[in-house]
């Protein structure tokens, strides 16, 4: 699930609607159409105001932990350079189709590295 997904859920789950929920965070109408039309996801300065009116913490909405079903806490500690923030947040500013289709091209390159080896 996507942040934006995760905040729509919850609203869901507690009952809350669109303005109801604009009203709690202070967040304009518009600015909570566009996240669901355009699959915007909020600013940074607004997910304290999200996270209070949801009942969650800043690392559940973000990461999913004790929200989404599928969700697996990482035993692991990764440690991201600045390159890899970079590309990570390029990779999740795409749309689902990009997203699927960066997929696509990365197993493709995978399977063309192979051959060449042989």
């Amino acid at each position: 699930m996507t942040i934006t997904e995760r905040i729509f859920f919850l609203m869901d789950k507690r009952g809350l609607s669109q303005n109801a929920f604009g009203k709690a965070a202070g967040i304009a109408p518009s600015t909570i159409s566009d996240w669901k039309r355009k699959s915007h996801t909020p600013s940074a300065d607004k997910i304290m105001d999200i996270c209070r009116v949801l009942d969650v913490s800043p690392e559940q909405l973000l990461t999913g932990k004790d929200i989404d079903e599928d969700f697996v806490d990482s035993p692991i500690d990764y440690v991201a350079k600045q390159k890899d923030e970079e590309l990570l947040l390029e990779i999740h500013s795409l749309k689902k189709e990009q997203a699927k289709r960066l997929m696509a091209y990365l197993k493709a390159l995978k399977q063309l590295e192979e051959l060449e080896d042989i």
